[in-house]
């Protein structure tokens, strides 16, 4: 099953930086699921501190901003730390969870066909139905844009 704007999002069930996290517990809740490529990279990191910098008015709108990406829970801890980000990051090692959402994609890295995250942010609702995806994300205003959509659904 994969994500499609107006069913149930996929459930799943990951080890985050704040111990097991499912989409089930989240419920009664707005997620805003963001997917990225790779902790400490530029674009990553700055679009995770965006999310943190707007962190206190996801919170205010009902919602909560969870980061998914496939590295290691020691990289997770050490960019949250680096970073102060004040929301979990799930530790999508096997893809799991990307594989739900469809963010895998080929990309083009230095001329090489990699297989990568395709860089998204998913908005689900408190009864958990997928409201709003974002993929292909380009960095600058996104979290902003996600706000706004977060707001007009809290």
């Amino acid at each position: 099953m994969t994500a499609i704007i107006g069913k149930p999002a996929p459930q799943f069930s990951a080890e985050s930086t704040i111990g097991p996290i499912s989409l089930e517990q989240c419920l009664g809740r707005t997620v805003v699921l963001y997917f990225y490529p790779k902790d400490n990279t530029p674009g990553c990191t700055t679009e995770s501190q965006d999310f943190r910098d707007l962190h206190a008015d996801f919170l205010a709108s009902g919602a909560i901003v969870i980061g998914v990406s496939r590295d290691s829970l020691k990289s997770h801890e050490n960019f949250k730390t680096k970073h102060e980000l004040p929301f979990p990051l799930i530790a999508d090692t096997d893809e799991a969870v990307c594989n739900l959402f469809g963010v895998m994609k080929q990309k083009n890295m230095y001329g090489k066909q990699v297989r990568g995250i395709e860089r998204s942010t998913f908005l689900i609702d408190a009864q958990g139905v997928l409201v709003q995806a974002w993929r292909g994300v380009k960095v600058p205003g996104h979290a902003k844009e996600v706000l706004q959509a977060a707001q007009s659904i809290g």
